[in-house]
């Protein structure tokens, strides 16, 4: 077998803790740096009550704690499913440099998912979740933030 396919046979037995603990959604993730699993996540919403304690995002947290950095961007990631937008964009946030997946998003719909209607939604520009209230006070901060001298960019 194959070194992917093992670090995703590793992910796929993480999304099937989930599924029998009951933890949450049958979703498992790997995060890999030089060839070796330094963390993983299975999915905890239920567990949790926490929205966000996706397999990728625990993943991700795991990574960042044990590498004591958020830069990430010398891992690989394995993951039992496409990852949702929210997944994707942390994966990306922490720069990721390759996302490895099995099941599709479309998958994950035929079990009861929304994952495709958020992808779906974040291709409209306007609608009625998203309504901007522009205060000056808020650009202000962003006017701080780019005249900061000893920032760090992420």
């Amino acid at each position: 077998m194959n070194e992917q396919k093992s670090f995703m046979l590793e992910a796929v037995k993480l999304a099937g803790m989930a599924l029998d603990n009951n933890h949450g959604g049958p979703f498992g993730a790997v995060i890999v740096k030089n060839g070796k699993i330094i963390a993983q996540g299975y999915n905890q919403v239920i567990k949790t009550n926490d929205p966000t304690a996706h397999a990728e995002i625990l993943a991700i947290r795991e990574a960042s704690k044990i590498l004591n950095t958020y830069d990430l961007g010398e891992c690989e990631i394995y993951t039992s499913c496409e990852p949702c937008p929210m997944c994707l964009a942390a994966c990306h946030w922490a720069n990721i440099r390759k996302i490895y997946y099995s099941n599709t998003r479309k998958d994950a719909e035929n079990i009861g998912f929304k994952d495709n209607l958020m992808y779906e939604e974040l291709k409209i520009t306007t609608n009625n979740r998203l309504t901007r209230i522009e205060i000056p006070e808020a650009l202000e901060i962003f006017k701080k933030w780019k005249q900061k001298p000893n920032k760090i960019i992420y």
